[in-house]
């Protein structure tokens, strides 16, 4: 066995890659630490689903392993300087799920400002009706230009929305800026003129905490929050009070991490923040474009010579089409 997929692949991509290399599909051993140890030693390739962390010790268990690909995004379950030392390539879909999460953003900001949907959803029919707001007019602050960005920026402007935004890794005179229709501001003035914010940060440590008291106190009272970066950018304490007391009147984060808002934090049990577990990039249209990426970067890899120098790479990025969907380059549907 040449491929050990944990995770399935979108049908076609997956045929592709069994015509071309010999693959096994065991789910299974997601859930069985030693007889996945035991199938690791010659198997040149691994899919993997979230949940399975790659650690050191797992890959001395993997002598001929030379790719670990995954279809989601993500770093935090891989031990990439393992990787190096073993000189295992790392893969990921990276931009395949572009626009998919720049939709989840959109549809968050959506049901936040008609919120009486959301009540009919769960069907409560004799709620009192919610009065609305409407994104025509609005101004919402892009926090930070990670690629969903990118997409949701097109996305809000066609929707007649005035767009600010902040990012700390971007000078206010690139030219990104203007081409996404977005006003470059500094981010307390952002704060305080958003009605809405949208938050898609490429995390990094220094950024742990960076939403805390001292920049939350520019929030617009009022204003709504929806995001798909990592939730460790929020300082718990000063996001629980912002939404206590009003300045944030909502917010809808996906994928944070566990015990942000568990039993005995400051956020648990807030009636107005809403958790969705990773669920931005899990659309049919996603999935098939990962597959794909994954599919052919296997492939690549499987049939290269492997250097005698360190050639552990995070895979990416798939080119953009304009509208920020991820274009696969392997052949088949996209």
């Amino acid at each position: 066995m040449e491929i050990l997929l944990l995770e399935r692949l979108a049908p076609d991509a997956q045929a592709w890659l069994q015509a071309r290399h010999r693959v096994g599909f065991r789910p299974e051993l997601a859930e069985d630490a030693g007889a996945l140890r035991r199938e690791l030693y010659n198997v040149q390739a691994l899919v993997l689903p979230r949940k399975i962390v790659v650690t050191r010790e797992m890959l001395d268990f993997s002598p001929v392993l030379r790719a670990v690909a995954r279809l989601h995004v993500g770093t935090e379950n891989t031990d990439l300087e393992a990787c190096r030392d073993h000189r295992i390539r790392v893969i990921q879909g990276r931009h395949a799920h572009v626009r998919s999460n720049a939709e989840y953003l959109l549809a968050s900001l959506l049901l936040l400002m008609r919120r009486g949907i959301g009540a009919a959803l769960k069907g409560e029919r004799d709620a009192p009706p919610l009065m609305g707001r409407e994104l025509h007019g609005s101004v919402v602050g892009i926090l930070g230009l990670a690629p969903a960005a990118h997409a949701l920026a097109m996305m809000l402007h066609g929707l007649g929305a005035r767009l600010i935004g902040y990012d700390p890794a971007v000078h206010h005179t690139a030219s990104v800026w203007h081409r996404l229709h977005i006003e470059p501001v500094g981010l307390q003035e952002m704060l305080s003129m958003a009605d809405a914010v949208s938050v898609q940060v490429l995390y990094a440590s220094r950024f742990q905490g960076f939403l805390n008291e001292k920049v939350l106190a520019h929030c617009k009272p009022g204003q709504l929050w929806v995001a798909t970066t990592r939730s460790r950018i929020f300082d718990p304490n000063a996001f629980a009070q912002a939404l206590k007391d009003g300045r944030i009147e909502a917010a809808m984060l996906d994928g944070a991490e566990a015990g942000f808002a568990g039993k005995g934090t400051p956020l648990a049990d807030l009636p107005n923040l809403y958790l969705t577990p990773r669920i931005g990039s899990l659309t049919h249209e996603s999935r098939l474009r990962a597959s794909w990426y994954v599919a052919q970067k296997l492939h690549e890899t499987l049939t290269t010579p492997r250097s005698t120098g360190l050639d552990t790479i995070l895979s990416g990025p798939v080119p953009l089409d304009d509208d920020g969907a991820a274009t696969p380059s392997a052949p088949g549907p996209v």
